[in-house]
């Protein structure tokens, strides 16, 4: 097994793999990945080129077609934001970070709990029901009532106001 390489020659012409190009543009690999996945979208010089071939399920491409393709998009689209790949910035740890998903999740949380109140209760079909009358998607509302529900078996009982809570003595 021979070890890959990031640039070959393949039918007397140099091709150059995906990290030759990130390396070579100073683009993060998920950049390169999107070029290629995105290049039927793009005009004549500003799509990436074709693999070339493959070795040890690496890819290659015409080092040549590269170059062109990296020259027309440096000077049309420009070095900017090579680094991003298409992500939100964050905390990396999703809602419990906090933000606007964090309050929204709060929200159908509470909107959740009171459907417990009123019902006395978890039953069977609460997270497709919620999804129904407040819209969304009914795996969220779910993930919603499950913590509702431990919000709502924390909770201290509420005294039944038809039962006397001490009985007079006399």
């Amino acid at each position: 097994m021979s070890r890959n390489t990031l640039r070959r020659i393949h039918d007397e012409r140099w091709v150059v793999s995906r990290a030759w190009v990130a390396q070579r543009t100073g683009a993060s690999p998920a950049t390169v990945a999107r070029w290629y996945q995105q290049r039927q979208q793009r005009p004549g010089d500003h799509r990436f080129p074709e693999v070339a071939c493959v070795v040890e399920r690496v890819q290659y491409y015409d080092q040549e077609a590269v170059e062109s393709f990296w020259a027309a998009w440096r000077q049309d689209v420009g070095t900017g934001r090579l680094q991003a790949a298409g992500r939100r910035p964050g905390d990396g740890r999703g809602n419990q970070g906090g933000g606007s998903g964090r309050a929204q999740r709060d929200k159908a949380v509470a909107t959740a709990l009171e459907a417990l109140r009123e019902a006395g209760g978890h039953r069977r079909g609460l997270g497709a029901q919620l999804a129904r009358e407040h819209g969304g998607n009914e795996r969220t509302w779910q993930r919603a009532v499950d913590e509702a529900r431990a919000l709502y078996a924390a909770q201290p009982a509420a005294p039944d106001p038809d039962t006397p809570t001490s009985r007079p003595t006399g």
